[in-house]
């Protein structure tokens, strides 16, 4: 069902203007002032919930909020000086000091106390704001209505559209849909990105919705932008990401403070269940492939196993108990900046070594798990975001060993004689053609080895993220800026 659309700004008359309810111990008291202030210079008075208060001045009706809503009213009393047409001053609660100088008259309520706090305004009321926003902003929206019938169930209909990814979606109202606008401020009709496999242009609203239906909170929204910026380039390649029968998805590093600010896991179980930003950040960009660009298993998404990631895999680094460079100054962005790494990994696979305490001995593991990935024959071909635990940074962070240095050695260790490499060696058929027989050759290209800090603080472990194939036909790691 729509809901009525009146996005105009209600015009407020010139002179002086007050706000306020009679629901509001210091609007009760200010009640004789603005008696004064009617007689003295001229005064409109807007009543938010009972049109006969005050009682001896003649009050214009704004129960239905449409005055305190579009003007911004957070508290009331509110006294404002409005010249052709525009707001000039504004006084909010009772402070003598402040009326007498916003309206040019002296002597107001002398029999009052100096300054008394107002009360909240009935248009920011948490119960009120979703309605009034759905009220009076619904006409920013644009994306198509889908009516259902009266006894319908939302999260049932959703299934039946296609909608989902598997699990139950929040159904995305508009009050839903604008209170996630609500955490940026791009505007609703701005084109974010050209979203494959289809090529449909994807707006600010349209995310919106499927973070709704992800279940994010607003104050995500700016990092789903930023995903769906990250995933829709050439770059990333999401078309040949979805379309390869690899198991591989969108792998979602985020950095910067606002890992903080909207409370993301960095931490134990960081790849796990639990944390509602890291789970549904992840979700709402598979949910925009899938409802906007149409990449849905078994169409153009091929994958033979595919892997949880393609629900959601998103997580915060541990930039606070690193010793090194986070991994998005790493890749070039300035430090202290909001960023999103886009990779395109398979799912995590554990990293054991409980006994090594020096550098040496523990790079060493890291290199023989690392020659395995995705068979130990297979080089240059694919990346590696490798995660390392705070107990094993403890060991290289003791021997004061950087970043660079342990990527470094670990580059070395993994150079290995093309004998190893060719087909039929060690009894098995997979492997490179005979000519390389004589060659030593790198398990990684240069840079393709990526280095993140997260994970609990207790156990010895730490995990490797395999990649999906680099170079023209594959996809490369993604860092995009988070705007607001």
């Amino acid at each position: 069902m729509l809901l009525a659309m009146d996005a105009s700004r209600p015009p407020l008359p010139d002179g002086l203007v007050a706000i306020v309810k009679r629901d509001c111990p210091t609007c009760v008291l200010v009640a004789p002032v603005l008696v004064d202030l009617a007689g003295r210079t001229g005064l409109t008075v807007y009543t938010q919930d009972d049109p006969t208060f005050p009682d001896e001045v003649a009050s214009v009706d704004d129960t239905d909020l449409s005055v305190s809503y579009h003007h911004d009213i957070e508290a009331v009393p509110t006294l404002l000086r409005v010249e052709g047409g525009r707001e000039v001053e504004r006084a909010v609660g009772w402070h003598r000091g402040d009326w007498e100088a916003l309206t040019r008259e002296d002597s107001l309520g002398p029999e009052l106390p100096e300054w008394r706090p107002g009360c909240g305004s009935r248009s920011v009321d948490p119960d009120l704001v979703p309605k009034l926003r759905a009220r009076f902003e619904s006409g920013t929206l644009h994306a198509r209505r889908v009516a259902l019938a009266p006894l319908e169930d939302e999260i049932e209909a959703a299934y039946q559209r296609g909608w989902s990814d598997g699990l139950p979606l929040v159904p995305p109202t508009e009050e839903r849909v604008l209170a996630m606008l609500s955490g940026t401020t791009r505007k609703p009709d701005e084109v974010v990105a050209v979203v494959p496999p289809d090529l449909v242009e994807c707006s600010v609203e349209k995310v919106a919705i499927n973070a709704v239906m992800a279940g994010c909170a607003p104050e995500y929204l700016p990092v789903v932008l930023a995903c769906v910026e990250a995933a829709c380039t050439d770059t990333f390649n999401m078309h040949g990401l979805l379309a390869t029968t690899m198991p591989t998805a969108p792998v979602i590093v985020v950095n910067g403070p606002i890992r903080r600010r909207i409370g993301m896991n960095s931490g134990m179980n960081v790849f796990g269940q639990g944390n509602r930003a890291n789970a549904t950040i992840g979700r709402a960009l598979q949910l925009v492939v899938r409802n906007v660009g149409g990449g849905r298993p078994g169409e153009v998404d091929r994958a033979t196993f595919g892997n949880p990631g393609k629900l959601s895999f998103c997580f915060a680094e541990d930039e606070e108990g690193s010793p090194w460079t986070p991994l998005s100054t790493d890749l070039g962005a300035q430090p202290g900046v909001d960023t999103v790494t886009l990779f395109p990994g398979e799912a995590p696979r554990s990293i054991v070594d409980q006994l090594a305490r020096d550098p040496e001995s523990l790079a060493r593991t890291l290199a023989a798990n690392l020659r395995t990935l995705h068979h130990p024959k297979l080089v240059m071909a694919f990346d590696v975001l490798l995660a390392i635990g705070p107990e094993h940074v403890r060991v290289f962070r003791e021997a004061g060993w950087s970043k660079a240095q342990l990527v470094e050695r670990l580059h070395a260790l993994l150079q290995i004689p093309g004998v190893e490499l060719v087909r039929g060696a060690d009894g098995m058929a997979e492997g490179l053609p005979e000519a390389v027989k004589d060659a030593t050759l790198p398990k990684f290209r240069p840079g393709g080895i990526l280095v993140v800090h997260c994970g609990g603080g207790a156990g010895l472990f730490s995990a490797m993220i395999g990649g999906w194939v680099t170079g023209e036909m594959g996809s490369q790691p993604v860092l995009q800026e988070i705007r607001p």
